[in-house]
């Protein structure tokens, strides 16, 4: 389906994010490029190079095998979501009349094509025929590990392909890849799905996917607001910053909220772009979510900690700030939860 540098029309996203209706406080129009804007997060290639030499790789296994579990529900009550926890950041989010999937990724590896860089050590949780109808997709950056363009071009050559949200400056790439009815938003853009709404909502990290397009796209995360009751938000891929108080105070607390905990290590260069589980538990209680489940660890080896860390790093941070096991859990993989969303 040709090369994966991004193409982005950089005028078009300019002209865009000038609309006086729209932020503008995380779009450098000069250098055509996005940025966090709380703080400075750029990385070094000095900082990369230090950190190739200097790793302190933990053991990961080779191979993981899944349990099996049952199929996900048909149907949900209103005010409540099922999730199925496919893997990293994909989530098979259904609630009343509406299924959604998160950064939908199923290929074996977490890079070009799907089948070069780290390579994933379990199967997701749920293969990709097996996915019911969709109604939406929503794709929160450019990194491999959660745009895999393999698995999008399988799912929109579905008889009745999904409807894709993404963040700015993703659209043209997309559709220029055979991926239909994809469109492209900033944060705190409403997006009507028919009976709920997604919210784009601020994150912090960054956009790559070649050397010339660093940062040329936006990062995001999602907030899903049904009209029945209940709402889940997906921070997709972030550091601990204020945004997740500005969320609570924009949108309210949500019933959801699906929040990375692993590829943190090590700190000196992770803390700005990867919470860690102490982050994340922090992030929860600034979020004011009723209850949160982690993501983003145990698939791909990207970073420095073990492959059984996060999990027990975050029985830790619950303990460290009082919040209880069941407000902030983890659940097996190909396991689906029916939770209360409001």
């Amino acid at each position: 389906m040709g090369s994966e540098i991004i193409s982005v029309s950089a005028m078009a996203i300019s002209e865009m994010i000038s609309d006086p209706k729209r932020a503008t406080d995380h779009y450098d129009p000069a250098r055509r490029r996005f940025f966090n804007p709380w703080k400075d997060t750029d990385t070094a290639l000095a900082d990369l190079l230090r950190w190739w030499v200097t790793a302190d790789r933990k053991p990961w296994p080779a191979s993981v095998e899944n349990r099996p579990h049952p199929t996900p529900p048909a149907r949900v009550p209103a005010g409540r979501a099922a999730l199925t926890f496919i893997g990293h950041a994909t989530w098979l989010v259904r609630m009343h009349g509406l299924t959604i999937l998160t950064d939908p990724h199923f290929s074996p590896s977490a890079g070009p094509r799907g089948r070069f860089g780290p390579r994933r050590v379990r199967p997701p949780g749920i293969d990709l025929q097996q996915l019911p109808p969709l109604d939406a997709i929503f794709v929160s950056h450019a990194h491999y590990d959660h745009l895999d363009l393999p698995s999008l071009q399988r799912l929109a050559a579905a008889a009745t392909a999904p409807r894709v949200v993404v963040p700015l400056g993703l659209g043209s790439f997309l559709e220029g890849h055979g991926i239909p009815r994809v469109t492209e938003h900033d944060w705190w853009d409403e997006v009507d799905l028919g009976t709920a709404t997604l919210t784009l909502t601020p994150a912090q990290h960054w956009s790559n996917r070649t050397t010339l397009a660093r940062n040329a796209t936006l990062w995001s995360g999602a907030y899903l607001e049904h009209r029945a009751g209940g709402t889940v938000y997906f921070a997709g891929d972030t550091g601990y910053a204020p945004c997740f108080g500005d969320i609570r105070a924009r949108l309210g607390a949500p019933g959801v909220a699906l929040l990375p905990i692993g590829a943190y290590e090590p700190r000196w260069i992770m803390r700005d772009h990867h919470m860690n589980p102490d982050d994340a538990v922090r992030a929860h209680l600034d979020l004011g979510a009723r209850v949160s489940f982690g993501m983003h660890f145990g698939f791909f080896r990207l970073t420095d900690e073990g492959y059984d860390e996060p999990v027990q790093a975050l029985e830790v941070a619950r303990t460290a700030h009082g919040v209880a096991a069941d407000a902030f859990r983890v659940i097996d993989v190909g396991a689906t939860t029916l939770v209360r969303a409001v």
